[in-house]
């Protein structure tokens, strides 16, 4: 089993938008960054951990829990003019975006602040704290239990 970070909007879609989705599972698509989508299409397994984090907002924070629920398949808005995420050079034989679906698990009791996750030495090493633009990232599991801990998950 692995471990992920997904970053998300919370005006966007938030961890209780994904909670309100029909059987708490929701498709997390519009990922436009090459590194994020190899993760997502070569490493991101059905039953992963995700560890779901508001980004761009007043205090960007990990806010709570989710599994992959489906591994990785063509994004369906590479293929539509009418999305914002449309790619013109993308093809069903060839496409160029994969999304996964997510299912909500938890949402922590109390949110684990981006300041507080740069102030904690034991999280120093973590992708979030080297190189914090990265939408999806992987997360170990040193990580993840410290996190939920924080969290007051775990």
């Amino acid at each position: 089993m692995n471990y992920w970070l997904f970053k998300s909007e919370p005006d966007e879609y938030s961890l209780s938008d994904l909670k309100r989705e029909p059987g708490q599972t929701g498709r997390w698509d519009g990922i436009r960054n090459y590194q994020a989508r190899n993760f997502l299409r070569d490493e991101v397994r059905e039953g992963d951990g995700v560890l779901f984090y508001h980004s761009a907002c007043k205090v960007p924070a990990v806010v709570g829990t989710a599994r992959i629920a489906r591994t990785a398949y063509p994004d369906p808005a590479q293929f539509n003019p009418e999305s914002k995420y449309f790619d013109p050079k993308a093809s069903s034989d060839n496409p160029r975006w994969f999304c996964v679906d997510i299912q909500w698990q938890s949402e922590f009791p109390r949110p684990v602040p981006l300041a507080e996750i740069k102030q904690n030495p034991q999280l120093a090493e973590m992708v979030l704290v080297k190189q914090g633009r990265l939408s999806i990232q992987p997360v170990t599991e040193k990580e993840w239990k410290l996190l939920s801990k924080l969290g007051g998950a775990g």
